[in-house]
């Protein structure tokens, strides 16, 4: 299955992602903020990366935006998890680089549906 960094500072969503995402056969790389997600992009290949929109240290946006600027990170794809689900932030995610946005609250078998269609 896929390699999936999952940056998210909030621990019981943490763990239900990782739990749901492991379950379906994926190897997690987890992230507690947007540093620390930096900084495991910046050392590791994955198939996917998702990021939550507030995270502290550096949010999931400005993780994005430095992400894109890397030549060797550029094509991997980018799924933004957020409670700010406004069109103009889906909009500003995705010219920033986002390949996918979803809205928080969400089920985990959605997740893993949104997941399953990015890595097709």
């Amino acid at each position: 299955m896929a390699t999936i960094m999952l940056a998210e500072d909030e621990a019981v969503l943490r763990m239900l992602i990782g739990d749901t995402l492991e379950d379906e056969g994926h190897e997690l790389d987890i992230a507690c903020d947007g540093e620390e997600a930096l900084q495991k992009i910046g050392q590791n290949e994955y198939d996917l990366i998702i990021l939550d929109y507030m995270m502290p240290k550096l949010t999931g946006f400005e993780v994005l935006q430095q992400l894109k600027q890397m030549d060797d990170k550029k094509a991997v794809k980018v799924l933004i998890l957020s409670a700010k689900s406004q069109h103009a932030e889906q909009e500003k995610m995705r010219e920033a680089g986002a390949d996918d946005f979803m809205p928080k609250p969400f089920s985990p078998m959605d997740l893993v549906r949104k997941v399953e269609e990015m890595l097709a």
